[in-house]
């Protein structure tokens, strides 16, 4: 990814350096398995240990992989010249390239969703906070784009923390999944490799050991890694879509922070536009993107090929590096955002009691009219409101049929807004817990 879309934490888990350190450490526990084995001397697995302070030189390695043609043994050649090739003789003993390369991709996707799910938990927290502070800020609901019954703002902000929790859930799971290495050798057989030196290095590393790798590790648990990361970026553009709707002029129920100094546009000085939000649904479209090659990966033929290779040296880095950035400009928006609660009063008052209808028809249906007639006798009234600009309780006031059916103590008592919020609460307390 571009540096104005990444941070440094989760860039560094996909350098270059960052990658060879991982596929040295590797190579390393595994000449101490072999060694453990007797398959080895002891002294050339604690040799191959001295280049732990080493740096190793990407432009070196380059320079290798540029004759070889293969990045594996680039790197072993530079071990070699570090260690001496008397002691790198044993080095990837029995081993074949994948072991080391998906390995390390699984390491490097443990390291990620670490970071993600530190993401999503700064996130929680925001709108837990904004949650519980708009708990009872009434707003109007919308079906269809259209004002529908009252709602609060801080459940609008708790069914975005819920949905942002069952990601983090997915997120856990799938690094479970994605948590597993495989030292198993050519197609993945055994034949020159011992399971117990599979199993000493993923102790070491904090990897589970593959079941059954062919001589890769199968791609459906890529496949479900990157599957949730798509899905918790359908869930930024969630969050997303609904400010930009409540920054737009004609609603205005809350905007993004302008800070001082800021310009929203080039040619209108008037401007603050929704410009995170925005930025956030475009980066969404991005982790997105990474979810159909990642499924087409699972497919390859045989015990190995490397059509996945290509694809996931773009999407590890570009997806994850991705969704890390979007989070925490989503935590930062979500954390600093302004809302206007007259301005959602307003909005909801609009149409004059309109969003009150199904009250009124329910109150009609109990006081013995049928739901038929029920609808007929408020859906007239409400078309006057929509039509005519009317006040919706006074057009009932002053509907004869209505008053056939209900006392005007009756018809007045349905405009009650704090009907529409009793189980707020309730709600909380399933979504945050009791207290």
């Amino acid at each position: 990814m571009i540096p104005r879309y990444s941070r440094p934490d989760m860039v560094a888990i996909w350098s270059p350096e960052t990658r060879f350190r991982i596929w040295y450490e590797i190579e390393a526990h595994a000449c101490d398995a072999q060694a453990a084995l007797g398959v080895i001397p002891k002294d050339h697995a604690e040799a191959v240990w001295t280049a732990k302070d080493a740096t190793f030189d990407v432009a070196r390695i380059d320079e290798i992989e540029a004759v070889t043609k293969h990045d594996v043994i680039a790197f072993l050649t530079h071990l070699a010249e570090i260690i001496g090739p008397e002691k790198a003789r044993f080095v990837h003993q029995g081993m074949t390239s994948s072991d080391v390369l998906d390995t390390a991709f699984n390491i490097q996707l443990v390291r990620a969703a670490d970071i993600l799910i530190a993401d999503l938990d700064a996130l929680l927290a925001a709108l837990k906070r904004r949650a519980l502070e708009h708990k009872d800020t009434i707003r109007i609901g919308r079906s269809h784009g259209i004002h529908a019954e009252p709602t609060t703002m801080g459940l609008t902000f708790a069914r975005f923390y819920a949905e942002m929790d069952r990601n983090r859930a997915r997120l856990v799971a799938a690094r479970a999944e994605i948590a597993t290495g495989a030292i198993s050798g050519a197609v993945g057989t055994f034949a020159n490799i011992d399971p117990a030196v599979e199993e000493h290095v993923c102790a070491k590393l904090g990897l589970t050991p593959e079941p059954i790798s062919t001589q890769v590790i199968p791609r459906d648990r890529h496949a479900m890694f990157f599957a949730t990361l798509g899905v918790i970026g359908s869930s930024i553009e969630n969050i997303a879509t609904e400010i930009r709707h409540m920054q737009r002029t004609e609603v205005l129920e809350a905007e993004e922070f302008f800070s001082p100094g800021q310009k929203g546009s080039s040619a209108m000085p008037h401007k603050r536009n929704p410009v995170l939000s925005e930025n956030l649904t475009g980066l969404a479209r991005l982790v997105r993107m990474a979810v159909v090659p990642a499924l087409e990966n699972v497919t390859l033929w045989h015990e190995r090929d490397i059509s996945h290779s290509s694809v996931e040296r773009n999407i590890g880095p570009d997806t994850t590096v991705t969704l890390d950035f979007a989070l925490a400009r989503l935590t930062g928006l979500v954390d600093k955002l302004v809302i206007y609660p007259q301005n959602m009063l307003d909005n909801m008052n609009k149409f004059r009691g309109l969003v009150m209808s199904q009250r009124v028809l329910l109150a009609l249906t109990q006081a013995g009219v049928s739901r038929e007639d029920s609808y007929r006798l408020v859906q007239r009234n409400a078309m006057k409101v929509w039509e005519q600009g009317k006040d919706f309780k006074e057009e009932l006031l002053a509907d004869a049929d209505v008053l056939a059916a209900l006392s005007p103590d009756e018809i007045e008592e349905k405009f009650d807004l704090g009907y529409h919020t009793k189980h707020v609460d309730t709600i909380f307390a399933r979504v945050f817990g009791a207290g």
